[in-house]
């Protein structure tokens, strides 16, 4: 289909790097390409890769900042990167990063005319107030942040909360809601598979298992769920804690589930990269712990619901939204006190549980297919507002690199000013 619009996707994570927004650029690019568009991935270029894609990917230059986001940054302003992607012609650059892949895609409008598209996933606020130290410095950077997605043409965002997040944040803009999917078939994992889990793992068939699958980070809510099982096993519940993933805080949330004693009742499956190993720990699970107020939407709930695996929620949060408590999962308030009591609730009424898990199967679950043709029909809209690829007016980049520059400055003239006291 050769008048189909071309689409650049940028994202500073994809595979090997595994998490939330990679799992999205990956299902984006295959979708897109299946349904006949001309598609590339740019993205940061990782050691001893090889990409084995059916479209393009352009690795450019990276440094290693895994340990502080669990990604490489991408170098956005690669000589090289701007020309790969003004050679691919792109109609739409379509953006999910808002650091060095938004600043690429803002570098390579200059030279294509493409409208940019933002797609905001992550409270990265958050992320640098984890990262970094000094208000200072943390809320310049932020800043810089949301001006750099204002000078998008348009901004997506994954959810209602998401995007009034981003308001908080000082984002002035307006935004659409556009929905992640799920690369999950409804239905669950086979007996075969369910039970090779069970085996795996030494898990008793007459406890319930609690599950939760994703970065192993405070933020995530892990603390709750420790400190409410804990209460909830003081209380007479017995069940098994399955944790899949991997994360910079691993070892601390160990600890606390020793110092918790819990360690007994705890399974840490480590990290699972395989996509129907992953189903078959979702098909295992019979509540799934989510109690995380900074996702912004939350796609393994979706993941869960495809496999008729119910959700514990936080009433309130991004990752709640259209859930209908008692119906398609499980709200609580964000306590230890109100966890256990869901926990102790999910242990007396197995039967109850199943259902839930039944309804969110049924109203819930969003395939990607659903998700990225969306996407599609927006493309199309946004194409014949910008005709003729005139994308809004040039933007200079430099701002941001400048709001960045003056933390930093901001930062030091503070040091100095406090060292000069403190002679």
């Amino acid at each position: 289909m050769a008048d189909q619009p071309r689409i650049a996707l940028l994202n500073d994570s994809f595979p090997p790097t595994i998490d939330g927004v990679a799992n999205v650029v990956t299902n984006y690019a295959r979708i897109l390409h299946d349904d006949g568009y001309p598609v590339m991935v740019a993205t940061p270029e990782y050691p001893g890769v090889t990409d084995d894609y059916p479209y393009p990917v352009l690795r450019y230059a990276s440094v290693n900042t895994t340990r502080l986001v669990g990604y490489r940054a991408g170098y956005p302003f690669s000589a090289r990167a701007v020309s790969a992607i003004d050679d691919f012609h792109p109609d739409i650059l379509h953006t999910h990063c808002p650091v060095a892949s938004t600043l690429l895609a803002r570098t390579a409008r200059e030279g294509t005319g493409a409208p940019v598209v933002f797609t905001y996933h992550t409270k990265f606020d958050i992320d640098i107030r984890t990262a970094l130290k000094g208000e200072l410095l943390q809320n310049q950077l932020i800043t810089a942040m949301v001006r750099n997605i204002e000078a998008c043409d348009e901004v997506w965002t994954v959810s209602r909360g998401a995007g009034e997040n981003l308001r908080s944040l000082g984002f002035r803009g307006e935004y659409r809601v556009m929905e992640n999917g799920v690369d999950f078939p409804r239905g669950r994992a086979t007996e075969a598979e369910i039970a090779a889990i069970t085996q795996r793992h030494h898990l008793q068939q007459d406890r319930p298992v609690f599950l939760f699958i994703g970065r192993m980070r405070w933020y995530k809510g892990i603390r709750l769920i420790l400190d409410g099982l804990a209460q909830a096993r003081a209380q007479g519940a017995r069940f098994t804690m399955l944790f899949v993933g991997d994360g910079t805080d691993m070892a601390d949330i160990q600890a606390l589930a020793r110092e918790n004693g819990l360690w007994e009742d705890c399974v840490f499956a480590g990290a699972v990269r395989d996509r129907e190993l992953l189903r078959a720990y979702y098909s295992r699970g019979d509540l799934f712990l989510f109690p995380s107020t900074f996702d912004t939407n939350g796609i393994v709930v979706r993941e869960a619901a495809a496999c008729a695996l119910p959700a514990l929620l936080v009433r309130g949060s991004c990752a709640a939204e259209g859930i209908d408590d008692g119906q398609t999962g499980l709200l609580m308030d964000e306590n230890a006190q109100s966890l256990c009591a869901q926990a102790l609730w999910a242990c007396a009424h197995p039967d109850e549980i199943h259902r839930i898990g039944q309804t969110a199967q049924e109203r819930i679950y969003i395939s990607w297919e659903d998700a990225v043709r969306r996407a599609e029909k927006r493309y199309a809209d946004i194409l014949a507002e910008h005709p003729n690829g005139a994308a809004r007016p040039r933007r200079d980049v430099f701002p941001f690199l400048s709001d960045a520059l003056e933390a930093v400055t901001r930062l030091r003239e503070l040091s100095e000013q406090v060292r000069e006291l403190l002679k």
